[in-house]
């Protein structure tokens, strides 16, 4: 494994216990993107398996939840292609935007749909409304051929 990696691999397998010892030590870099992954971070695994607390861990830490992997995705785009609706809810609890479109312009919305998880799709339509309404900004769009940090 790659130096610093040791936190994805935490988020990844849901061991809350080891990722908040790696976070505490203040030694690894929360929001290190994964190369070899396609740029994900710890947030973007523990989002994709459905891990709310390790996800809620990552954004005490300081996890960036608008974060992009290669593709334009966020942590938001890996919950809902893998229908986890508790980590859109938790990204969307604690003010992360959840409806950002990746360098396609597929929104989480989107790929929820393309992927049938109508659960998903229909919490991310209304917490989207609200957040519209609590103005935090979903249309920020994906830059093409940068670091794709927001």
């Amino acid at each position: 494994m790659a130096a610093g990696l040791e936190i994805h691999d935490a988020a990844s397998t849901g061991d809350y216990d080891t990722l908040e010892e790696y976070l505490k030590s203040g030694k690894l870099d929360v929001n290190l993107k994964d190369v070899e992954w396609g740029s994900r971070t710890a947030l973007h695994w523990a989002c994709s398996k459905g891990f709310v607390e390790c996800i809620r861990l990552l954004l005490e830490y300081g996890a960036s939840g608008t974060t992009r992997s290669d593709s334009g995705w966020t942590a938001a785009h890996f919950a809902a292609e893998t229908g986890k609706v508790h980590a859109l809810r938790a990204l969307y609890n604690n003010s992360i935007p959840i409806g950002l479109p990746d360098k396609y312009g597929d929104t989480p919305k989107r790929i929820a749909e393309m992927y049938g998880h109508t659960d998903c799709v229909k919490f991310l339509e209304h917490a989207e409304e609200e957040q519209k309404i609590k103005g935090i900004n979903n249309n920020i769009e994906c830059p093409p051929d940068t670091d794709r940090e927001t």
